[in-house]
């Protein structure tokens, strides 16, 4: 309970704007609801259920700080008082005698009517504002529950109460809080957890601590919390291994209150048996109904037997361990869950588990641990040998060999061999998250230190294919504390390099593949040569040429051509990999001519494959060639067989091909489409470097449609990993995205000293190849910021690249380029040529900006008959792709010219807000921004804001423009008064 008192400002909750926002509107205006008699103050109630460790009893205890309007009533639901008759009611009506000052409340002598909660809550208010916060509803006894939402449905009758309620998520579908709104709460998102362990760590977790913890967290703010208490400065800091696991029983355990009436305690057998076959495949789709069933009929694990005899029939006891007799009921079932084979029904099936068509999964994933760890070894052991024995019957051989493995104390060779080659064998059917789990099990059962080492990297390969690089980067660990032939040695660093080629330093990541490509080069080439291509994608990530060559000319000297005999699709690849590898190295040398052939041949022979690899190769070789057309086909490809194949680990990379190639074509809407889903796929499997390129690509799209403060967010997130992984190509797409923001929104200065350094020859911070593109920006700025002779050498530059043939837009944009710079006797025809050019290679944007030039141009030479044809194709162009800012530039010629733009309302200032339009109007009367600012009462710095905002809505680019606009304005309004009926009477 607490009673009004002066609160002070809530502590901070992490990813919870959305739920905060919700609950702060119930309690915003209580008792508004609009029902009467069995009608509903839904407006003023909201249900907040969430899985333990989520955050419902925070959220509540945040909006009872932040509450302003009234007292705050508070009570908390107990497990002991859960079979208490009328419990939460008397608790209550202490809380409401507390409140007032007075004694706490007699229990009642008879059983109070469904109605007394409404009573109690409307006398304790008395007409005034007042906020109730239950806390674990589902705690309280069954008749205060009905009480509370009899009240809860008719709180209008209460007066201005406002009430808020926490139930577990098991609980979430409470037969008594049927029909109020319910507000459930997620996880958190990634970079709100790790917002919220870097303030709990004070920024102090090394990287690979931080991926591990947020790993394991998996969202839920009290694992971090619990994660941080329990590890040592040292284990934070890297200093000292993490133990493992992270989440043991104790720290699981505590996070979960269950006493014997909870969530786990209440089904022992069936959660159990549930819980330890997820184990194999924790984040797959849950159990099956009928492998459950069986798996029940086979062992009673809830019940220890007589220790050193064999089990009772029904059960899995062997000779020497706890047997597990069976309970009345159907034979070898626990109470009464169906016959055997039968399906399970529906309600007998604990709150925690739920449906997912023929499968049951856990409601929580702290819950499932939380039966898991929370069992005794032997217990999980026998539930692991019934599952064995139930996947063997329905022919699942992994998982039953999995299973076996896991009820299996100690080290067990024969076992673990049989497991290893079943998890590798492509002929089985199972994802990599199985087979990563199959063969990290196998290396537990194996006792010989290097088969143990090679078992556990090829589980971390298959934890990287799955998405999983948290899990890779342990097992990689655990693999290097053991000895291993250099081929091991080998593929533990080619699988370290393309984890930190995902997440991690990319000039890092290009040392530990090329180690790895030494390593395997004398036994396996094939190996070997992948490692350097992932080398040379590090170094051109990192902007690094050096990097690159020595990467593609490090595998020359051991190209041997396939054995005779070697598959066809095999010979394919390698012949892409040597072709691609041919014309990267030419173009890297400039070899322009060279490089055509190779690359060529890349993309031919992907035409032949479904592999996803070789299509993500042969959609860079389109796009180095500036075949972009080839490059979107490619990367769609490769994205589908990314998907139905696998790995997962590719699908980001394969949305970052695909969302460039969209880039590069001009369908900028494309792009973003694909970079936006590109990101949560880049999220989801731990790849923040990938993350970090799309975030630059969501930059340079809106860049052209007039979102200044997205391109600000996106960009400013891209670089903040770009410069701690050293990911120069991200880096300069961002700043890129940044210039070609400010010179739409009419600022040359700013885009050309963003860009300048990017793209001088004698500057070299931008990406070697990348740069070429934000060229013409460049030259662009600097012509209008009046500084065109720095803008000579980078044109000359541009026309190497555009002679290449790599851009199909590079020709027209040189020729525009030319134009900026040449005197008035020679832009005009350069003008026509780079239109001409536009003409036949298409894309509105780089259209349209060309013809917004030339009409420019010609309007300050006074041609306006075809400065205003220029002009009106430029606005239509950019209004095609939707390029909002450039179309404001565009209607602003028009009007200097005395035309009227295409599609524009007459009411041109309607686009305004009410405060930019009083700010505007201010501003023409001739008011500086300090006036402005005492006029309107708010801060000059918010007046720039929205006077920057006004120029880029109207297109002008000054005060005295502006004035005309608000003076044209005054007459059309006075013209209209003017030819109203009457008004001349």
């Amino acid at each position: 309970m607490t009673p009004h008192a002066p609160k002070s400002d809530p502590p901070q909750l992490y990813g919870r704007g959305a739920e905060l926002r919700a609950a702060a509107a119930v309690t915003a205006s209580p008792g508004t609801g609009t029902g009467t008699g069995t009608g509903t103050g839904a407006d003023a109630v909201v249900v907040v259920t969430a899985a333990p460790g989520l955050g419902r009893t925070a959220l509540l205890a945040h909006t009872a700080r932040a509450f302003r309007g009234g007292p705050v009533l508070r009570v908390q639901g107990t497990r002991a008082e859960t079979h208490l008759p009328h419990g939460g009611v008397h608790a209550v009506r202490c809380a409401a005698a507390a409140l007032r000052g007075g004694p706490p409340g007699d229990v009642p002598a008879v059983a109070p009517g469904p109605g007394v909660l409404l009573d109690l809550l409307r006398d304790t208010a008395g007409g005034a504002p007042l906020l109730v916060c239950v806390d674990d509803v589902h705690l309280w006894d069954a008749a205060s529950r009905a009480a509370l939402g009899f009240a809860a449905r008719r709180l209008h009758a209460a007066g201005p109460v406002s009430l808020l309620l926490t139930v577990a998520g098991h609980r979430a579908a409470d037969p008594h809080l049927a029909g109020l709104p319910a507000l459930r709460l997620p996880p958190l998102p990634d970079a709100d957890a790790g917002a919220l362990l870097d303030e709990l760590t004070a920024g102090r977790t090394a990287r690979a601590v931080r991926a591990e913890l947020l790993d394991a967290a998996e969202g839920n703010p009290a694992v971090l919390h619990a994660l941080v208490r329990r590890l040592s400065a040292a284990e934070l800091s890297g200093e000292r291994a993490l133990p493992w696991p992270l989440l043991d029983a104790e720290v699981v355990c505590g996070l979960v209150d269950d006493g014997p009436d909870g969530p786990v305690a209440a089904h022992p057998d069936l959660l159990l048996v549930a819980a330890a076959a997820q184990q194999p495949d924790p984040d797959g789709a849950g159990v099956r109904r009928e492998l459950l069933l069986e798996a029940l009929t086979l062992t009673r694990v809830d019940q220890p037997g007589t220790p050193g005899t064999p089990g009772t029939p029904g059960t899995t006891g062997t000779p020497g361990t706890p047997g597990t007799p069976g309970i009345p009921g159907t034979p070898g079932i626990p109470g009464t869950l169906g016959p055997p084979g039968g399906a399970l029904p529906a309600r007998q099936v604990p709150g925690v588990l739920v449906p997912a068509g023929d499968r049951l999964r856990f409601t929580s994933t702290l819950l499932r641990k939380a039966v898991y760890l929370g069992a005794r070894p032997e217990r999980r052991r026998a539930a692991h040998a019934a599952l064995a024995r139930a996947a063997q019957t329905h022919g699942d051989r992994l998982a039953a060999l999995t299973h076996r493995a896991l009820a299996v104390p100690g080290p067990a060779p024969l076992a673990a061999d049989e497991l290893a080659a079943v998890a590798e064998d492509p002929r089985i059917p199972a994802s990599p998250r199985q087979r990563a789990a199959a063969l990290a099990c196998a290396a537990e059962l194996t006792a010989h230190a290097a088969v143990r080492a090679e078992r556990r990297t090829a589980a971390a390969g298959q934890a990287l294919r799955a998405g999983r690089p948290a899990t890779a980067r342990r097992l990689l660990a655990a693999a290097r504390t053991d000895p291993a032939p250099d081929e091991v040695r080998g593929r533990a660093e080619l699988l370290h390099g393309l984890l930190e080629l995902g997440d991690g330093p990319v000039l890092d990541a290009h040392e530990s593949l090329l180690c790895a490509g030494t390593l395997l080069a004398a036994r396996h080439p094939a190996q070997a040569r992948a490692a350097h291509l992932a080398a040379a994608d590090a170094g051109w990530a990192a902007g690094d040429m050096t990097a690159c060559l020595t990467a593609l000319t490090a595998d020359a000297p051991t190209a041997v051509r396939p054995a005779v005999g070697t598959d066809r699709g095999e010979r394919d690849r390698r012949d892409a990999e040597e072709d691609y590898r041919r014309g990267m190295l030419a173009l890297l040398e400039q070899r322009y001519d060279q490089a055509v052939r190779p690359l060529r041949r890349v993309v031919e022979r992907a035409a032949r494959q479904g592999d996803p690899e070789t299509l993500l190769r042969s959609a860079a070789a389109a796009l180095l060639m500036g075949d972009v057309t080839t490059g979107c086909r490619a990367g769609a490809r490769a994205l589908a067989a990314a998907r139905a194949r696998g790995p997962a680990s590719l699908v980001p990379r394969a949305l970052e091909y695909l969302a460039y190639a969209e880039l590069r074509a001009g369908r900028h809407a494309g792009a973003r489409a694909h970079a936006e889903e590109g990101l949560r796929a880049a999220h989801h499997c731990g790849q923040r470097n990938s993350a970090a390129h799309h975030r630059a690509v969501l930059a340079l799209a809106a860049s052209i449609e007039d979102e200044a403060e997205l391109v600000a967010e996106q960009a400013e997130a891209a670089l903040d990993t770009a410069r701690r992984h050293g990911l120069t190509q991200a880096a300069t797409l961002a700043e890129w995205a940044l210039g070609r923001a400010d010179l739409g929104r009419g600022r040359p200065a700013e885009a050309a000293a963003r860009l300048g350094p990017l793209v001088r020859t004698d500057s070299r911070h931008g990406h070697f190849a990348v740069r070429m593109l934000a060229m013409p920006c460049y030259v662009e700025a600097a012509v209008l910021a009046g500084r065109p002779q720095e803008a000579g050498a980078v044109v000359e530059e541009f026309a190497l690249w555009a002679h290449f043939g790599a851009d199909p837009q590079a020709p027209a944009l040189l020729a525009r380029c030319r134009a900026l710079l040449a005197p008035p006797d020679r832009a005009d025809a350069l003008y026509l040529d780079a239109l001409a050019v536009h003409d036949a290679v298409g894309g509105d944007f780089e259209q349209g900006r060309t013809q917004l030039l030339y009409g420019k141009w010609l309007r300050r030479r006074r041609r306006l008959r075809e400065a205003r044809d220029r002009l009106t194709d430029a606005l239509v162009a950019f209004e095609r792709c939707g390029a909002g800012a450039w179309a404001g530039q565009a209607r602003g010629e028009l009007r200097a010219i005395g035309a009227a733009p295409v599609g524009e309302s007459p009411e041109e200032l309607s686009r305004l807000t009410p405060q930019q339009l009083r700010i505007a109007r201010h501003v023409a009367e001739g008011a500086t921004n300090r006036e402005v600012a005492l006029i309107l009462s708010v801060s000059t710095r918010t007046v720039d804001y929205h006077l920057r905002n006004v120029f880029a809505a109207l297109g002008v680019r000054s005060r005295v423009e502006l004035a005309r606009m608000m003076e044209k304005r005054g007459q059309t309004e006075n013209r209209g008064q003017m030819e109203k009926p009457g008004a001349r009477l």
